[in-house]
């Protein structure tokens, strides 16, 4: 365990200094057998490793107390904490590369490299418990997302090729003065969204489990990660990926901010987007928001006619697959679908025509283009560099709403809110997650430079739709 010690974040808040109380690391309960073989990455997880860590967080109202009972908050965060370690070790050992570290495998004539997790290298996944004099209101209350939120995570700024000395997967338990912060970070070439995602609800699932019944089998998870079946590596580079230089820009300061759009706006943008397109109904209630926050961004801007402007998005490729892969399948399993227009042409052909073009880089995402593009990296790989991923008026809309944010749950009711971390944060990205009050509604980060944050706020256009609701 590390000394504790103190991180200070400028922000708007009353206070911004985060104590870190504790820091140790969590061993799965057991290992299954298969966790004394290497866990080889995929192709595709090779050319993530240049990529920085996934953080994504849930924030909660600790349960009210009686106000003469000082003893209770202290019991309640150390039953919380140890409850969380104990679940996290169980959790693990259904997840259990998530334990391990990255190594290469070196072979010779010729030689040949591949990254694995060595699933019984390092001492766990990492579980820090810090403290803060910040309440719920702070950071949910403010119009921006405070800077301070990026210290509720650890492996801040980190690459997904630290996971060779960093800890693959981690948790950071912050404790305000009315609420607690859970962060996950996860190292992005062992998995994706979807994988993120299904282990926080499974260590929902697990500590909730322990709430009910203690004695209560707690290795039978309602969605248990399916694991590729290989015996050997899955490609082999010319080049060791774990030594590789990645150069990251450093990114400018942003601007945060939170929007939320209601199920009623949402159903209103996907009949105007598929009227626009002569009454189809193949443009879905996403492509419609993407198309709408493209567009907005893109007049927030003040690009002239003529500047190209483009609109990314990741798109899960799990049932793009021949055959299709089941939603738990561990692992990372998507690519990255993108078109490009002029600004005059986007902003003057309206919603329908931007959201047909998106709906059109959705649908080539298919199995054997997914496969074409890694065999082709394959013939020539090389490491990805960050910046080769960066263009000129882009808008990237990352997460989404489909992943069940909300079902996690420990013992202090439903989240007050989501948030995430510093890593893959530049101007123009957008992340998607699930409105708290479900039926459809959605909620996008979205960060900006502040000239174009200003200007994205001043558009009347945009702020007519969103709702005044936001978390």
């Amino acid at each position: 365990m590390k000394e504790a010690k103190m991180v200070s974040y400028s922000s708007s808040s009353s206070s911004s200094e985060i104590k870190i109380i504790s820091e140790c690391f969590i061993k799965p309960k057991a290992l299954p057998e298969k966790s004394n073989e290497p866990y080889h990455l995929s192709p595709l997880d090779h050319l993530m490793l240049s990529f920085q860590y996934i953080q994504k967080g849930l924030l909660f109202l600790k349960p009210s107390t009686p106000s003469d009972d000082a003893t209770k908050p202290k019991d309640f965060m150390e039953t919380l904490l140890k409850r969380l370690k104990d679940s996290l070790a169980t959790t693990l050992v259904h997840f259990y590369p998530l334990a391990g570290r990255l190594s290469t495998l070196n072979t010779d004539n010729p030689r040949s490299y591949s990254v694995f997790v060595d699933c019984n290298k390092g001492p766990g996944a990492g579980f820090i418990h810090a403290k803060s004099e910040l309440t719920v209101a702070d950071i949910v209350g403010s119009n921006y997302v405070p800077l301070v939120v990026q210290s509720f995570f650890d492996h801040h700024k980190a690459v997904d090729v630290d996971g060779q000395t960093l800890s693959v997967f981690s948790v950071k338990v912050t404790e305000l003065v009315d609420g607690v912060f859970i962060g996950l970070s996860m190292n992005h070439s062992v998995g994706d969204g979807s994988t993120f995602w299904n282990f926080f609800n499974s260590l929902s699932e697990i500590f909730n489990s322990q709430q009910e019944d203690e004695t209560k089998d707690l290795f039978c998870l309602k969605n248990p990660p399916i694991f590729r079946e290989v015996s050997g590596p899955m490609c082999r580079l010319p080049y060791s990926p774990l030594d590789a230089s990645i150069t990251l820009s450093e990114t400018p300061v942003l601007k945060e901010r939170m929007f939320h759009f209601s199920s009623e706006t949402l159903r209103s943008l996907k009949s105007k987007a598929n009227k626009d397109c002569g009454e189809t109904t193949m443009i879905s209630s996403l492509q419609s928001l993407t198309a709408f926050i493209w567009r907005s961004i893109t007049r927030a801007r003040s690009l002239s006619n003529d500047q190209e402007t483009t609109c990314r998005f990741a798109v899960g490729t799990r049932t793009r697959t021949d055959p299709p892969l089941p939603t738990n399948h561990f692992g990372v399993y998507t690519s990255l679908a993108s078109t490009t227009a002029k600004t005059g042409d986007l902003l003057e052909n309206g919603l329908g025509w931007a959201a047909s073009k998106l709906h059109q880089a959705v649908t080539e995402q298919n199995g054997e283009k997914i496969a074409s593009e890694l065999d082709h990296w394959l013939k020539s790989p090389f490491v990805l560099q960050p910046d080769q991923l960066s263009e000129p008026n882009l808008v990237h809309m990352g997460s989404s709403p489909r992943f069940d944010k909300y079902g996690s749950e420990f013992g202090m009711g439903k989240a007050v809110a989501v948030r995430s971390g510093y890593n893959s944060k530049h101007d123009g990205k957008v992340s998607a997650y699930p409105g708290r009050e479900g039926g459809g509604s959605i909620d996008l980060e979205v960060c900006l430079l502040p000239e174009f944050m200003e200007a994205l706020e001043s558009d009347q256009e945009f702020m007519s739709l969103v709702s005044s609701s936001q978390n």
